[in-house]
């Protein structure tokens, strides 16, 4: 696991220069990347969210697109569209900003349902279908998709379907005032970004990707990913509980976040400090619930207070 330690510590100790004081956030975000999962980044603006795309692309040496979502946004505008060539007298592809490596999708609850789903089979499957053809992405291939939390007026909210496909959700949040300090310090000139240069050789993920897999889970660790699962979907205050996709992913979390901190084996303190980050998006809570004040981190919170380990066999 020591290549893939190294690979993460260098991706993160030079988007650092760029994105300070958020280092857990970017091992996240490293876990994601090993897992070819994408991450959906809510947060209020002005802290950072596309900068720290462009950071990530630059560290990695891979192609980055940015994708401004608005209500006018069509589907052909994020997958391409087929033009008739004069010239040549056929039809001619013109791909797309999802023909990418990193595709940053900026405020995409902006963008109309319609516009939404065409990153779903971009996202799942990570091809693109046009005019009946389909069409392989290259990989790795990594959406980075932001909203915001707090101004809701001509959006679109993001369906479960949509919500699904993010491997995880994240926030960037607020710095303290130590952190802001030396922000105004590395910004009183050029923009630390400009002086970011490649560290590691993003095309190599596809294959450390693989090589996560081998980063063993003990069966009880394996049941009680499973039990957490299966407890958000027998949960009264929930009308939607974690997908079969939801516990996959946890599990494969657990196994990159493990390898990242130099381990061949997972902890339950991995699972337990992921599953907030991989299983909240994919529950839907019940609408007298939220009235209420709760919400799907807290019922998480308590699911994991209360689901035991030493669970023995699943039924």
């Amino acid at each position: 696991m020591e290549e893939i330690q190294t690979f993460a510590n260098k991706l993160i100790d030079n988007v650092e220069q760029v994105i300070i004081g958020k280092r857990p956030v970017l091992e996240l975000l490293a876990v994601a990347l090993l897992c070819e999962g994408h991450v959906l980044l809510e947060d209020v603006p002005g802290v950072g969210k596309t900068m720290l795309a462009r950071a990530l692309a630059v560290t990695l040496g891979v192609d980055f697109k940015r994708l401004q979502c608005t209500p006018d946004l069509l589907p052909s505008d994020v997958t391409g569209v087929s033009i008739f060539d004069q010239k040549e007298q056929k039809f001619t592809f013109l791909a797309g900003p999802a023909f990418t490596n990193i595709l940053l999708a900026d405020e995409i609850n902006r963008a109309t349902p319609r516009t939404q789903s065409s990153l779903l089979e971009a996202m799942g499957e990570r091809q693109v279908t046009v005019d009946g053809e389909t069409r392989k992405l290259d990989r790795p291939f990594f959406v980075l998709a932001t909203q915001n939390p707090v101004e809701y007026e001509g959006t679109f909210p993001l369906p479960e379907a949509q919500l699904d496909r993010f491997f995880m959700k994240l926030g960037l949040g607020y710095l303290d005032p130590a952190q802001e300090s030396q922000m105004l310090l590395n910004l009183g000139g050029e923009h630390p970004i400009s002086k970011l240069s490649t560290q590691v050789d993003g095309n190599k993920l596809p294959e450390l990707s693989k090589k996560v897999w081998q980063v063993h889970i003990d069966e009880t660790l394996r049941n009680y990913i499973v039990q957490l699962v299966f407890a958000t979907r027998n949960h009264s205050d929930l009308l939607l509980g974690a997908s079969p996709r939801g516990s996959h992913g946890l599990f494969r979390a657990a196994q990159a976040y493990a390898a990242i901190q130099g381990r061949d084996y997972a902890l339950p303190d991995d699972v337990k400090f992921l599953a907030p980050y991989v299983l909240s998006h994919r529950c839907l809570v019940q609408p007298e619930s939220g009235l209420r004040g709760v919400t799907a981190a807290n019922i998480l919170s308590r699911i994991i207070e209360e689901t035991p380990l030493d669970i023995g066999e699943v039924e």
